[in-house]
């Protein structure tokens, strides 16, 4: 079990490290360029590829908290942080990422969002994300019910468009964007969550360090919700006048 644990950490590593660093060039690239299209499938990938590690590497510490974590000495916050947030933030960044893909493939035929697949990792996040609350509040974890808020929220907001007949014109960018940042702000601060207790042992529980990739990537998500909002309305502006005319 040890060993399959430091197998799926060496994988995790090398999938988080390639998102982390290739994040930003979708991010920046202008929207829809060459770029901006194949940098963004490969940080979608990369997360996929990440969760799937840190799945592991949570049902791991789960089986094995003190075998998998020798340097720690608490089995309930072991299984705690490591094993059911673990998991949690796991499933979160699968989903975001499938969605946020599966959203521009399907953007000329919305109804085939409702795939299974699609369908199940949202449901599936909102219940992992109940249990990381209720395990939080269990052993008296505030930030992993914190933490938890962002899953319920995500999810049930892209489960809420799946499900939405006929979504306002040019709302699946929206998704597409907002879900790929997610999965940026999840990876962020699951590097700063896990990364910080070896390499910050001090402050590995600062909330404020934790907070950070969350006022970034949100502050990103509104900017280009304001571009969409307002060039939405420029073009209803002119649709009005182009019928005035007429």
């Amino acid at each position: 079990m040890v060993l399959l644990f430091h197998v799926f950490v060496a994988a995790h590593i090398v999938g988080g490290a390639t998102g982390l660093v290739i994040f930003w060039i979708p991010v920046l690239a202008r929207k829809g360029a060459a770029h901006h299209r194949k940098w963004g499938r490969y940080f979608a990938y990369s997360m996929i590829w990440t969760g799937t590690a840190a799945t592991g590497m949570g049902l791991c510490s789960l089986m094995e908290p003190l075998a998998t974590h020798p340097k720690l000495t608490d089995v309930a916050l072991i299984r705690g942080l490591f094993g059911w947030m673990m998991l949690y933030l796991a499933i979160l960044t699968i989903g975001l990422a499938w969605h946020g893909l599966a959203t521009i493939r399907n953007k000329a035929n919305h109804r085939a969002n409702r795939h299974w697949l699609n369908v199940a990792l949202q449901v599936v996040t909102i219940v992992a994300a109940l249990n990381c609350a209720l395990q939080g509040w269990l052993i008296g974890q505030t930030l992993m019910m914190g933490v938890a808020l962002v899953g319920l929220a995500s999810a049930s907001v892209y489960l809420y468009f799946i499900y939405t007949p006929q979504p306002p014109k040019g709302e699946f960018i929206m998704q597409h964007m907002q879900a790929l940042l997610g999965a940026g702000i999840s990876v962020y601060t699951a590097f700063l969550a896990f990364g910080a207790v070896r390499l910050m042992p001090s402050q590995a529980f600062n909330t404020t360090l934790w907070a950070i990739p969350t006022v970034v990537g949100v502050s990103i998500m509104i900017y280009y919700r304001a571009q969409h909002v307002m060039q939405q309305m420029r073009q209803r502006g002119r649709n009005a006048g182009a019928k005035t005319a007429v």
